[in-house]
């Protein structure tokens, strides 16, 4: 799962599975307990995985992400039969948001975004049901970056839009209805997860913009994307190959 990043969700869901399915148990411990003592292992190593070059960030940050997928899919039985998630994992993604935050490069708060918006609104609920106010302690840190960090410009705008999406109760729609849907109109974050672009000038736009339509086509046809090709997909690069676009 840390080595396919795009593994994490299914190699969680798998590891739920066998918690609860496998029967063999060795001395060393049942598959949960294997399972924690390992990423304890990779746990205890933040601080310096944060601080390291591309390539150990890179294996750190698959594994922050796969250690959100297990709290969101691993279920503990609790004392009276009720399902619970690992308190531990919970307590484990705040001081990983710590490491992330602390060691403020791009590509370490890229994955603090992509962790909050996977785990962001379980954690606040679980939060809050000990009184706990984490969260807003999260955001601060986010605002804070935002101010005095020498991130890019686009990582700030993805960590205003996450404080945005927070703001609106992370895009959770409140209906008085269980069939009511997401609209633009009764979900302030409906757009969140549309791409954004950029107007000559700089300026960012999406699909919440009212000149959306007109900026996006102007960008397409100011663009050319396929230099190499005419219309018929004829290669003009000297191969002469025949391209079919599906």
């Amino acid at each position: 799962a840390t080595s396919v990043p795009n593994f994490s969700y299914m190699g969680a869901r798998l590891c739920n599975y066998l918690s609860h399915n496998l029967t063999i148990s060795p001395q060393s411990g049942n598959f949960r307990q294997l399972l924690l003592k390992r990423c304890r292992a990779e746990f205890e190593n933040r601080d310096e995985a944060a601080k390291g070059d591309e390539a150990t960030r890179k294996q750190f940050h698959a594994f922050v992400l796969f250690l959100g997928e297990l709290y969101l899919n691993l279920e503990i039985k609790g004392t009276k039969g009720q399902v619970t998630r690992a308190e531990i994992l919970q307590e484990g993604l705040r001081e990983l948001l710590n490491a992330l935050f602390s060691n403020p490069v791009d590509s370490n708060l890229i994955c603090a975004v992509k962790l909050l918006k996977l785990t962001g609104s379980v954690l606040e609920d679980a939060w809050k049901e000990k009184g706990k106010d984490d969260m807003t302690e999260v955001i601060q840190r986010i605002e804070n970056v935002v101010l005095d960090a020498n991130c890019s410009r686009d990582v700030k705008h993805m960590l205003l839009k996450l404080v945005e999406l927070r703001s609106s109760n992370w895009g959770r729609v409140l209906g008085t209805s269980s069939h009511t849907e997401a609209t633009p109109e009764n979900d302030p974050n409906y757009f969140m997860n549309e791409p954004t672009f950029y107007t000559s000038d700089g300026i960012p736009f999406t699909a919440a913009d009212p000149d959306y339509q007109e900026e996006y086509q102007e960008l397409l046809e100011r663009e050319d994307w396929f230099p190499d090709y005419e219309e018929n997909g004829t290669d003009l690069s000297g191969a002469g190959d025949l391209y079919v676009y599906f």
